[in-house]
């Protein structure tokens, strides 16, 4: 498995050990996540997975490579193609060479290789190239999630740091839509692929059961936290502005490329697929329970520190 370590990539990993598998993780620093060595049928080890050499060494012996390896934001021009392209590439050959059947791969919603932005252009390119291999009898099957959320992702999570931050919040790209669905649902859906040929093949979207735009998920995210914040919806025109300052910031919270990729609305013009069951968990039923257990500790280390305890 790609990406094994990531947030997605903890949940899977959790469920197939749970099934009896054995779970082999390619990770760039193994150290860094020790707490998985415990799980039994877990093997990690570290790697360059963008070293072809290094994906025909561990990829022989498996019956199915899973690739979640994905980045929201480059570091430098051109990241986006060397993750989203390059490595699919090399995963499809390393699979090929090693008579490996099937390949489960993370794509995203609205990926297209005529996308507005070079993050969906690149997850379209990625996921056009592994179905490709479909003609060559790699059986495989992509997944083209809206945002997901979960107690560590970089959504909620993200948007509660904001709004600690000062009491006005602007929101860029304020009637964006997103169909967020919760990171347990996601594993699901690879769970059942793993078992079910009906998938092979298919390439499928994946939303939570309610939209939202932006500003109300901001909005949300302040009631959760009981902060009076004045939210300010931006248009087009600013939101663009606060794009280009912005991704000079640390960590590049927001970047004219995710401008372009919201331009289009994160939401599933078809129904969730039957194959998947009917249950989607709502965000009101997840986030509250973690932000809150977030911000609670936040506060126990900050009174740690007041006390001169750290």
């Amino acid at each position: 498995m790609l990406g094994g370590t990531g947030f997605v990539g903890r949940y899977l990993v959790n469920q197939l050990v749970k099934q009896g598998c054995r779970v082999r993780l390619l990770t760039r620093n193994r150290e860094r996540h020790r707490d998985l060595l415990v799980w039994p049928g877990v093997e990690m080890i570290e790697a360059n997975i963008h070293d072809a050499q290094v994906l025909h060494k561990y990829f022989d012996g498996c019956g199915t490579v899973i690739n979640l390896a994905a980045m929201l934001n480059e570091k430098r021009h051109g990241d986006f193609h060397i993750v989203h392209v390059d490595l699919p590439r090399k995963v499809v050959q390393a699979c090929m060479a090693h008579g490996v059947r099937r390949l489960l791969h993370m794509s995203a919603l609205n990926a297209n290789v005529r996308g507005l932005s070079h993050y969906l252009r690149s997850k379209g390119e990625g996921e056009g190239l592994v179905h490709g291999a479909s003609t060559q009898g790699l059986q495989v099957t992509s997944f083209r999630p809206s945002v997901i959320f979960g107690p560590d992702d970089h959504f909620f999570n993200r948007f509660a740091q904001v709004m600690k931050m000062a009491p006005l919040v602007p929101v860029p790209c304020a009637s964006a839509q997103f169909a967020p669905i919760f990171v347990g649902d996601v594993a699901h859906c690879f769970m059942v692929a793993l078992q079910d040929h009906a998938t092979i093949g298919q390439r499928y979207d994946l939303c939570g059961p309610k939209n939202y735009t932006m500003q109300q998920l901001m909005e949300y995210t302040a009631q959760v936290l009981g902060m009076r914040r004045r939210i300010i919806g931006l248009g087009p025109a600013a939101s663009r502005v606060m794009a280009s300052l912005m991704e000079f910031f640390p960590g590049k919270p927001f970047t004219r490329d995710n401008y372009l990729s919201m331009k289009t609305d994160s939401v599933c013009q078809d129904e969730f697929p039957a194959i998947f069951g009917t249950h989607r968990t709502a965000l009101e039923s997840v986030v509250p329970v973690y932000l809150n257990r977030r911000d609670q500790r936040s506060r126990y280390y900050g009174y740690r520190r007041s006390a001169g305890r750290d």
